[in-house]
């Protein structure tokens, strides 16, 4: 049968009606949140192991994705497919696990046919289903009832708002687990290093600055000129003023030689060190990278010497150097 052409109001009307059946469905579960949700977290919290998450066909894509945001989350957790189970998998599962199963219907096969071997190793079984009734809900330790009124397929077959609930429950199981825990930004950043998140919560000013032969310094009796061409050579837009012990005595930056070219100073004769902005702003280390962007933008200036407690030069950072660390 060929398709007829698309009627696009008849389309944004099918649209909507899965986004409101699939709203209903989650809206469903609120009530069910109680003390059995409360249990399943106990469980899971007294997790010495890992949490195993067991779903075939499209349960086991959802298995996939909790399983993913419990241990991103603070909660150790792996997918593991039951029908591969049977064939060697089952040596992931241990005894100081649980598991946490998904089915809508509950009496999935290959699930059934390795409960023997959970129950054996004493292991918790958390379910979640569509089938309070069902064999797997009967035996698990606990169940997580998230049965839907009706799936949002116009035919009422393909899995829509079920594994949209079995999804939302998982959600909420592991932000619960996440809560309980006391897991903070800091923790979330650490398991997601290469991720915005990551590198404005873990990244210091000491692994982005630069350093060596890329700092620029002068000394106090060079000329302008020659502060210039140490400015040029190491594209920073300023170069340090620093002493015989490479204590800090100040910064020249291309603001200062706008207004040294107002007084018309002589770029071969006049001294660094009658130009230079003296006790600039400096920033240790130490420093979340992110917090010397916010203190660029509070002082309005584009880049920082960084220092030790001494005042000695360690490194120099600007805007583009956050950029390129992603922190921007």
């Amino acid at each position: 049968m060929s398709p007829t052409a698309p009627d696009p109001e008849a389309l944004v009307r099918l649209g909507v009606a899965v986004l409101e059946t699939e709203a209903a469905a989650i809206r469903d579960l609120v009530p069910r949140v109680g003390g059995d949700f409360a249990r399943a977290c106990e469980y899971l919290l007294a997790c010495r192991g890992r949490i195993v998450v067991l779903g075939m066909g499209k349960s086991g894509h959802v298995g996939g994705k909790i399983a993913a945001t419990l241990a991103s989350t603070g909660s150790p957790a792996f997918f593991v497919h039951p029908g591969e189970a049977s064939h060697g998998d089952l040596g992931m599962i241990t005894a100081a696990d649980v598991v946490l199963a998904l089915s809508t219907s509950g009496e999935t096969d290959e699930i059934l046919a390795i409960l023997p071997i959970i129950r054996r190793l004493g292991v918790p079984l958390v379910a979640l289903t569509g089938n309070p009734g069902s064999r797997l809900a009967r035996e698990a330790s606990v169940h997580l009832d998230v049965s839907v009124a009706r799936e949002a397929c116009p035919l009422g077959l393909a899995p829509t708002a079920s594994t949209t609930a079995a999804l939302a429950m998982g959600d909420a199981l592991a932000v619960a687990l996440l809560q309980a825990r006391g897991f903070s930004a800091e923790d979330f950043a650490r398991s997601h290093p290469a991720g915005r998140l990551g590198r404005r919560l873990l990244l210091h000013i000491a692994d982005v600055m630069r350093t060596g032969a890329a700092l620029p310094r002068v000394g106090p009796d060079a000329t302008l000129s020659e502060a210039l061409v140490e400015m040029t050579s190491k594209g920073l837009g300023m170069t340090a003023i620093v002493d015989a012990g490479d204590r800090v005595l100040g910064l020249f930056t291309d603001g200062d030689l706008r207004r040294a070219l107002d007084r018309r100073v002589d770029p071969h004769e006049a001294r660094i060190a009658e130009l230079m902005t003296r006790n600039p702003k400096t920033v240790p280390p130490g420093l979340l990278a992110v917090e010397a962007l916010n203190r660029m933008q509070q002082h309005k200036i584009n880049g920082f010497l960084v220092t030790a407690e001494d005042g000695r030069l360690l490194g120099a950072l600007n805007t583009h150097d956050l950029l390129r660390a992603g922190v921007l």
